[in-house]
Formats: structure tokens, sequence, C-alpha cells
């Protein structure tokens, strides 16, 4: 076996001395502060080219404040809406000059400390959060109060008083469920994730979806609660037996509730899917029953992927727009990083109905 042995770092003294300049020159250069001529940068810069010099970052940020880094804690980023979301949150930080660093909490609170210490352990700039559970964030309360800058991305934890991006959950399920209820749906399922505990109350609350806080509530609950306003605006009560809760963001989980709805002795006419991964589960059901669609079954889901327009037949979704929504959380930060003082900014994007085959005739613009 050869032996290799490790590359030796290159110092700032060392570069200095092949530039020819003094340590401290060499470092203004490099560092981009203090004055240095141009004669003078061009000769570091070129003598840290030659000898394949790494910047320390963390003793960069001792002197410029700033390390150029954002931290994201991702939810789950197996979800396709955090994959998008991502994506949109890194291309905007490239553009403004700041790497990423993701971690995912994968909807657990401890997790999303640990991570959040992991994070302000490296001296990020800002953070984007996606918590997992919005009644429980003392964490990035005090992470705030602290000084770091902070976005919330698709759900608000209440009391912490940090920039926002996210959309209207509840009046977006309310539409979805409305036009299937004016499309003639009196039996209309849902399969979602209830991960929390304000979330799973809603399960007492199904005729008086009024008296629900929506403050505590996550991405799921608020989709559910715009389904239980849907029914209580048209004069229905819903049937408890076709809410089916499942075990996580679990497609496998999504895909048995709803053998289970559609093996009732009065199956529902229509279902509605919290997330894409609910709909993954859901239509694989659909599809090992056999059940046409929307001839037997009206079908639509939360979020839309690029999957549901190609398979047969196309399903009908609601769709955010994610990678916008990521690369807005971007320009907050970066607009609190410049202003600290400013008001904080709560940013609503539209959701937009994508109707396909499996609403064909079951569906009806309501507003």
């Amino acid at each position: 076996m050869i032996s290799r042995k490790p590359l030796k770092r290159v110092t700032m003294n060392e570069v200095a001395r092949e530039a020819n300049v003094s340590p401290a020159v060499a470092a203004r250069a490099l560092g981009g502060y203090g004055y240095v001529s141009e004669t003078k940068r061009t000769q570091v810069e070129a003598a840290a080219a030659r000898l394949g010099y790494r910047p320390n970052m963390i003793a960069k940020s001792m002197v410029t404040g700033r390390t150029r880094t954002i931290g994201i804690i991702g939810a789950d980023i197996s979800n396709p809406f955090f994959a998008g979301a991502v994506k949109g949150i890194a291309d905007e930080s490239r553009r403004h000059g700041f790497d990423t660093l993701l971690t995912n909490s994968d909807e657990n609170t401890e997790i999303e400390r640990d991570a959040l210490r992991v994070l302000l352990a490296k001296r990020v700039d800002g953070l984007v959060v996606s918590p997992a559970d919005v009644n429980d964030c003392d964490h990035l309360r005090e992470a705030v109060q602290q000084g770091t800058p902070l976005v919330m991305l698709d759900r608000i934890a209440a009391g912490i008083q940090a920039d926002s991006v996210v959309i209207d959950n509840v009046e977006a399920s309310r539409r979805a469920i409305a036009g299937l209820i004016t499309g003639g749906h009196r039996r209309i399922a849902m399969v979602t994730e209830l991960g929390t505990q304000s979330d799973r109350k809603l399960l007492n609350q199904l005729d008086k979806p009024e008296s629900a806080d929506v403050t505590t509530l996550n991405t799921s609950g608020a989709r559910l609660l715009g389904y239980l306003v849907a029914h209580r605006q048209a004069g229905l009560s819903p049937d408890p037996a076709l809410i089916r809760p499942t075990d996580a963001y679990a497609s496998a989980s999504a895909r048995q509730c709803t053998l289970e709805l559609m093996a009732l002795e009065s199956p529902p006419t229509s279902i509605f899917t919290g997330d894409s991964v609910m709909t993954l589960g859901a239509f694989a059901a659909i599809q090992h029953l056999g059940i046409s669609l929307p001839d037997q079954l009206a079908f639509m889901g939360f979020d839309d992927m690029d999957w549901m327009g190609l398979v047969k037949p196309s399903l009908s979704a609601l769709r955010q727009p994610v990678y916008a929504m990521g690369a807005a959380a971007i320009e907050l930060l970066m607009a609190r990083l410049a202003s600290p003082e400013r008001p904080s900014e709560h940013r609503v994007f539209e959701v937009e109905s994508i109707l396909r085959d499996s609403t064909r005739n079951a569906w009806c613009c309501h507003n």
C-alpha cells in the first residue's frame, strides 16, 4: 500500500513570503478589508493561487463579523416540497455571495435544537427554518433575541419576531374542498399527517372548527382546518371515519389509510391528500384496487409534482410556488442583514389549483 502524507495547509505567512509583502498586507488583501494597493493585491492573489492557499473562514469571520454562510433547518428534506425550497434558498444565497449549510430535523424538535446549536457554533450569518412544532420553539426565539437573523419558511411559530414566507394553508384547503362540494360531493375523505398535539386536537372539533386557534397549528393541521371550514360553510358535518391521520409523513401509511377508506360500507366519493407524500401513497392504493378516476372516485392532492401530470389518469393538485418561496426567504434574510432593525415582514404566496383528469366534471371553481 502506498503511504500518502496529508497535504500541508498553506499559511498566510507563506503567502506573504511568496508575494514579498508583510503578513498584514497579505491578510488585508485576502480578507477584503483595509487599504491595499492594487499592485500588492494582485501580487498576493497570484501567490495564493500558486501555493493553493485556502482561507480560514472562521478566522476571517473574527475580523469581518461574517462567515457568508446561511444555515438551513428543513423539517423533512426527503419531502419534495423542502427539496424544491432548498434549491431556491441555495440559488438565491449563491447570487448574493453566500454558501449554505443544510440540516434536517426530520420533524423532530429535539433534532431541530441540536441542528440549531451546530449552525450557531459555525457562526452562520442567518437561518432559514421550518419549525418542526410551532408550539415548541423557545430555542428559535432565543436565537432571534440573541441577534441571529431568522426567516421561518412554510410555518410560523407564534411569539417570535422574525420574517416569514408561507401560504394560507387554511384558505387553500378550504377552496379545494368547497370546489368538490360544489361539484356534488358529500363524502370527501382526507388523508393527512397530524404530527403535533395541537393538530390532533382538531379531531375533537369537527363540528366547531371556528374554535380552533390557527396560530397553534402546523401545516397539516391548518389544511385539515380548511377542510372542516369548507364543510361547515356548506352546512355539512364531516364523517369522522373519512378523516385518516397517517403515521408521520409516510406514503406507506397513506396507502394503508386509503385502502381502509375504500373498504368502508359507505366509501368516499372523493379523496383529498395533505401533501405530495400522502398523494403518492393514496394513489398507489387506488391503482392497486383498480379504481377508475374520476368515474368512481375524484382525487385532489396538496402540492403538485411533475409525476402527477404524467400518470394516467393525471392527478389534480394544489401548487405552491416552492422555488420562489425559498428564494424569497433569502431575500428577506439579506434585507434583515442589511437593516437589522427593520419591522418583521410576513410574505404570503398564492396557491394555484391545477385541474387534471382526476377531478374532471367533479370540481367547480369556488371562491
